[in-house]
């Protein structure tokens, strides 16, 4: 392909062009095969080419496709709503459709907002956020995130949401370790709500398990339990951005479950519709729909493709999958085979400084120093290289923020789709030791002399 019109993530690189997908392998049109070890971005949760998913777009094709939706209602987007509702905990049990992880989390701040509002409280208009984290590239959902990269070039258009540090154990700032830590990075949230003022927070938003921002970053066991309650006693909505963990990615249907925390509002994405198709949602209890059903009856949000049917019955189609085939019950055993065959690769690669996650989310973070943890100079763009030579190798997988401000530090995720099986693990972790041999053997050392 000798021109292109298609703005890509860099302009000047050359992209495979894929042909097709089976299962965890991609095939591009030269023939090659990769193994799709981070599910794309996290996405495709059931695998590529899953005949069921074909038929129900088909299927769904044959009716309508989209239908506006103050206008009508369809069949496929009131049984996703159900779907959702019986299989997510507590009374989370309103589904508002959308069509990304972005639109998803922007959704459930305009929520937050709206059910204060409609309580009689118009000062609660802040949503409070963790540095080392990512909620979405719109404006709102940016505010929101406290990846200080993405946030750079658009910082005077941004509120400053994120205030206090993610509890990322292996870089504590408190030089402490949990439980013995008190949870004092949690316990930093209730120090800023008292400075800005309980009457001016709706909200506050975390992921259960921090992704792009920090590769898999997972809090120890009594981290949420202290959110919540500091949520709760200065009456904060606790939002739980699932858009990445949700439906089934550490093993149980929302993350929050591993933790035992009841979210007020779930975003949720991604999975939802394991890349088949573009649906989001933002996912609501009814304590907060409660005062907007007695009062407007209607939350301001909304796109053109909200809801559409096409959407709906495929995001329907994967999670009947998914429950049909038991795919969850599943997740907890092979993460801890992924885990444990990792974890026998640091053993072996000292650049692996800690292995890190939940279910089939596993991070890694690549350190010059294992005993100091000193990260590699930004120079060296490290991840981007490992990335690039684990593609050379047939192998996908994600990159990720890391080091004390997200930035000054090289991760890495590791999210095959969650049918995988362990012969599949077992070849992933080959290919991925292979790709770390050669940077072990030949590049790094080169690579490090040359940064000097």
């Amino acid at each position: 392909m000798d021109q292109s019109n298609l703005i890509k993530p860099m302009l000047d690189a050359q992209y495979p062009v894929i042909d097709y997908g089976k299962g965890v392998y991609l095939y591009d049109t030269d023939g090659k095969e990769y193994l799709d070890a981070s599910s794309g971005a996290i996405t495709a949760n059931i695998g590529h080419g899953v005949k069921e998913i074909i038929d129900a777009m088909h299927e769904q094709a044959k009716k309508v496709s989209f239908v506006y939706r103050s206008q009508f209602t369809s069949e496929a987007a009131e049984k996703l709503a159900c779907k959702i509702a019986e299989l997510s905990l507590g009374d989370l049990n309103w589904s508002f459709f959308v069509n990304s992880g972005s639109e998803a989390t922007e959704t459930a701040m305009k929520i937050a907002i709206q059910y204060w509002q409609e309580k009689g409280t118009q000062t609660k208009t802040k949503v409070l956020s963790r540095w080392m984290s990512y909620h979405g590239i719109t404006l709102g959902a940016l505010s929101m995130s406290g990846h200080t990269g993405r946030r750079a070039r658009f910082i005077p258009l941004l509120e400053d949401f994120p205030v206090i540090h993610p509890p990322y154990c292996y870089r504590c700032p408190y030089n402490l370790e949990a439980p013995d830590c008190g949870y004092l990075c949690a316990h930093e949230l209730e120090t800023v709500i008292k400075r800005i003022g309980a009457e001016n927070i709706a909200a506050f938003i975390a992921e259960p398990v921090i992704g792009a921002a920090g590769g898999a970053i997972a809090p120890p066991k009594d981290y949420y339990k202290v959110i919540k309650e500091i949520c709760d006693r200065n009456e904060i909505l606790f939002i739980a951005d699932e858009v990445m963990t949700g439906f089934g990615r550490t093993g149980t249907m929302l993350a929050s479950e591993q933790w035992n925390v009841k979210p007020d509002i779930v975003a949720l994405g991604k999975g939802m519709g394991a890349g088949y198709a573009t649906i989001a949602a933002a996912l609501v209890s009814d304590r907060v729909m409660e005062p907007i059903l007695e009062g407007s009856k209607s939350i301001m949000s909304g796109h053109t493709l909200s809801a559409n049917p096409q959407s709906c019955a495929v995001s329907l189609a994967v999670l009947e999958y998914i429950d049909k085939n038991k795919i969850i019950s599943e997740v907890d055993s092979k993460g801890v085979y992924l885990k444990n065959k990792l974890l026998n690769l640091q053993t072996r690669f000292p650049v692996i400084g800690d292995v890190r996650g939940k279910g089939l989310m596993v991070g890694l973070e690549f350190v010059k120093n294992p005993a100091t943890k000193e990260p590699f100079s930004r120079e060296l763009a490290l991840t981007q290289r490992i990335i690039q030579k684990a593609q050379d190798q047939g192998l996908l997988i994600y990159p990720a923020g890391a080091g004390t401000n997200g930035i000054n530090g090289d991760a890495i995720l590791i999210a095959p789709p969650l049918t995988i099986t362990k012969r599949e693990i077992d070849e992933l972790v080959k290919r991925l030791e292979t790709t770390l041999q050669f940077f072990s053997e030949k590049y790094l050392n080169l690579a490090e002399e040359e940064a000097e």
